[in-house]
Order: C-alpha cells, then sequence, then structure tokens
C-alpha cells in the first residue's frame, strides 16, 4: 500500500470508528452512510464506485459478493486476534458484533469487476499438480478437494464459505502460509490449518498458482449450501444437519 492510500484508509477508518461524528459536525456535509464509513474498506478491496485496477499486480482480496458468513467471521479473526493485519486490527478492534455484520452484509451485496490476473508460469506439471489438489484433492495426504467445500465452481458457499477464483496468488500464498505458522487462526476445528500443515511447500504453489489463473466466471454468485457432510470438520461451517 502507497503512503497516500494509507493516510486515506487511516482517515477513513475514523469515520468507521465513530459513525455519529457526522450529526456532531453537520458544516462539514460528511453523509453518515454506511458507504462513508467503509470507504477505508474499499480504499484497498474496491467498491462498485471505485473499483481495484483490472489489470497489474495484486494482493488485497476482492470481497465484494463473498458470503455475508464469511465476512463477518473473518472481521471478528481481525478484531479478536485469529487474524493478524495491523490496518485491519485497527479499524475493527473496538466494533461490536452488530457492526461488523451490517459491514460484511454491505459487502456481500456488492459487485465490483474481477480483476484479470496473470496466469503463473510454472511448468505444465506443476500446474496439474494444483488442478489435480483442487479438483480431487489427495488421499495419501488426507487432503479434500477445494471443490468440496468451496463449491463445484469454486465461488464459494453459503453461508460462510469463501470463493476461490479471482483472488490473487501472492494473497493465497500468505494465507497458507499464516495458517501453517499459526498467524491466522478460526473457529476451532480449525480445518484450512489441519490442510495447510499437510500440504508441502510446492503443493501450496500449485495450488495458488492454478486457482489465480483461472478466470472468474460471469455468475460469480456462491452456492446455495455446500455438501454435507464436509470432508473435515470446519468450526467456521459448523455442520447443522
Amino acid at each position: 500500500m502507497s503512503v497516500a492510500t494509507l493516510h486515506f484508509a487511516l482517515l477513513a477508518a475514523a469515520a468507521l470508528l465513530a459513525p455519529a461524528r457526522a450529526h456532531a459536525q453537520p458544516e462539514r456535509a460528511v453523509p453518515d452512510t454506511l458507504a462513508q464509513r467503509v470507504a477505508a474498506c474499499a480504499s484497498c478491496h474496491g467498491s462498485p464506485s471505485a473499483p481495484s485496477p483490472t489489470t497489474g499486480p495484486h494482493y488485497y482480496p476482492r470481497i465484494a459478493g463473498k458470503p455475508a458468513g464469511y465476512l463477518y467471521n473473518q472481521l471478528q479473526n481481525f478484531r479478536d486476534g485469529r487474524r493478524q493485519y495491523p490496518l485491519m486490527t485497527y479499524m475493527v478492534e473496538h466494533l461490536s458484533d452488530d457492526y461488523l455484520r451490517e459491514i460484511a452484509t454491505y459487502f456481500a451485496t456488492q459487485h465490483v469487476p474481477a480483476p484479470v490476473l496473470a496466469r503463473a508460469s510454472l511448468p505444465a506439471d506443476q500446474l496439474e499438480r494444483g488442478r489435480a489438489l483442487v479438483t480431487r484433492g489427495d488421499p495419501a495426504l488426507k487432503v479434500p478437494a477445494c471443490v468440496a467445500c468451496h463449491g463445484q465452481r469454486l465461488t464459494g458457499a453459503l453461508p460462510a464459505i469463501p470463493g476461490l477464483l479471482g483472488l490473487p496468488r501472492d494473497y493465497i500464498n500468505a494465507q497458507f502460509g499464516a495458517w501453517r505458522n499459526g498467524t491466522r487462526r478460526a473457529a476451532a476445528p480449525d480445518c484450512m490449518a489441519t490442510i495447510a500443515g499437510r500440504l508441502s511447500l510446492a503443493d501450496v504453489a500449485a495450488v495458488s498458482a492454478w486457482l489465480a489463473s483461472e478466470p472468474v466466471p460471469d455468475d460469480a454468485d456462491p452456492a446455495a449450501d455446500v455438501a454435507h457432510p464436509m470432508p473435515l470438520a470446519c468450526g467456521s461451517e459448523p455442520e447443522q444437519r
């Protein structure tokens, strides 16, 4: 993030943390809307009025259209220390569950163009390994296919499983690394930490390269549900059937 973007994000965070301020200072004519309050989020993650660049290097994930349950879980995780990223923690550490849920619902209903990511330059056999792990898993490693939880189209599933397409390769690699070293955690049992621990670094690179090379479908809405029982117990998506 550039210094200018960081400065804007920190200023906008003040609106997120103190939404009533617009009422106290009406002369500033700052609209007291949720869109105004989450301007700090949109500066990195994009918005319909100011989407992220559609080409070029990327790191920050596109969160528009992700299931509200997933976004809510992640905002809680940042607030409560299960995920580590100082700017995110700064913006949400004092927010209530109700406010986090409101923010999550807002972004879940947004439609932002997906960036066109550069295809990975890995050798064909490594990309094929990534495709196999995503679509079939690896029984020998006890690693389920990504599609078993994230949907056959990899666009996620309601209420709380995220889509995997359209995510930058560096971001995917970073999240696997965070699960492996314990700086990203989720509600127990943390299924993704288990999976990350079973994959080699070469497998992680193959998976991230293949996912980042696949285009986002025109209809990227999450599936209405995910098949149950899930291949691994997952605290973020508890069995209710």
